[in-house]
This record gives structure tokens, sequence and C-alpha cells, in this order.
């Protein structure tokens, strides 16, 4: 293997790193085409094939790349100054995640996330959710330091806003890259080691550029109604598949 191979791959097998790659494409197509999704499905795959203890550091990296370079596109479309009280808010979640340890298991986590946004999508979002920006990313981001994927609940607090679909897109694009960038800092700061895996990150992010190219071809050609049915049915089969997982961990199944 060259060892250009070697650093793209980081350890993985060509194979595994090259589907990855495809994989992370598709999923961020699917994240701007729709508005969420693709985050959570790119953990799911990757928790299947990597090393358990890599698995939330270098996703979030990832994350960080594919919603920075998102935001870049949409860039005239985010509302930045919710972003920024949603970002204080990150800041003191991601802060205050790193240094407790918490006992609460990973299982009642996904419980208690899928059934908000269930019952967000049914009802009429409770007033918090769209006058308090700052709690929202403080929750967004404390659970993101141990559960990986939260972007179905900013996802929800940003559908709150009632925004046309580019404003959506681009206002959740930012707000993603500031959790995850803060959390990258968090666990490089918490002594993991980034070096290892720097050029599978490389290879990820740049796949996921190209399926955000694509993905917003689709999304100027579809409304506002559409745009917003589509994300209303994403986040309810994430939240169910949230939900049946922490059933079947609760239960042991």
């Amino acid at each position: 293997m060259s060892d250009l191979a070697s650093f793209l791959f980081s350890g993985l097998a060509p194979h595994v790193a090259l589907f990855l790659a495809v994989v992370s494409f598709f999923t961020s197509f699917i994240t701007v085409a729709l508005g969420i999704g693709g985050g959570t499905l790119l953990l799911a795959v990757l928790a299947s094939l990597m090393p358990p203890a890599a698995l939330i550091p270098v996703h979030g990296v990832i994350q960080l790349g594919s919603n920075f370079f998102r935001g870049l596109m949409f860039f005239a479309h985010a509302h930045w100054k919710v972003t920024a009280i949603f970002g204080i808010g990150a800041a003191l979640g991601v802060a205050l995640g790193g240094s407790i340890s918490v006992s609460l298991p990973p299982a009642v986590v996904q419980l208690g996330v899928g059934l908000f946004v269930i019952w967000s999508v049914f009802s009429k979002p409770p007033r918090w959710m769209t006058r308090l920006p700052a709690l929202n990313g403080f929750i967004a981001a404390f659970l993101a330091m141990f559960f990986g994927a939260t972007a179905v609940f900013v996802a929800n607090f940003v559908k709150s806003l009632q925004l046309p679909r580019q404003e959506h897109v681009a206002t959740q694009a930012v707000m993603m890259t500031l959790q995850h960038l803060l959390k990258a800092l968090a666990f490089g700061t918490l002594g993991f080691a980034y070096g290892p895996w720097i050029g599978f990150m490389a290879l990820m992010i740049a796949a996921g550029l190209l399926g955000t190219f694509t993905g917003k071809l689709l999304l100027a050609r579809m409304s506002d109604r559409s745009f917003r049915r589509a994300l209303d049915i994403v986040l309810l089969v994430i939240s169910a598949r949230l939900i049946w997982s922490a059933g079947r961990s609760l239960l042991g199944v």
C-alpha cells in the first residue's frame, strides 16, 4: 500500500475506507436535501466498522468539516444572531459535559430525545424552544459529549423557528459546526489522539463536500412545504429508531 493510501485509510482496510467515503457522500446529500438524517446514519455505519474508542471524536470532526462547508455554501441564508446565542449555550454544555462523569445510561438519553422530538413534530413547539436558543445549545452540546448524534435535537429547534428551507439548512449547519468544533476541542483536551485519523477524516470530509454540492441542487428544486414534510418524516423515523434502540437496551434484548 502506498504512503498516500496508508495516510488516507488510517489503518482501515482499503475497501472499508472507500465504502465509508461513499457513505459520507450519500449522508451529506441526505442532510442537505432533507434537512437532517445524514449524520445519524453515518454514525450508525461508522459504529459497525470503527474502533469504539475513536467513534465519537472522529465522527465529530467529520461532521465538523461537512457542516462547515455546508454553512459556507448557504452562508448568506444563516440567522447569525440566534446562532451566536445558541453557540454560547453550546460552549457551556461542552464544558460541563467534558468535566463530569455522567451515570445516565445512553439508552435513557436516546429514549428521552426520541420521545421529545416525536411530541414536538405533532404539537406546537414549547415556548422555551423558540425563545431560548442558548438553552437549546447547552442541551444539544451536553448530550453530544456522550451520545454523538444530536442533530435531531438541533433540527427540531431550528424547525421551531419556521424558516424557509435554505435558511433552515444554513442555520442548522452553522449551529452544528459550532457544536462539533467545541466537541472536537474538548476531546483533544481530554487526550484523544487525532493524528492517526487525519487522512481518513480528510477523505470523509471531501466525499461529504461532493454530497453537499449534489444535495444543494435538489434543495433548489423543492418547495418549502415539501421540505418541511420531508423533514418531519425523517425526524419521526430517526426518533422511532432511537426509541427502538433504547427499548432493546433497557429490556436487555
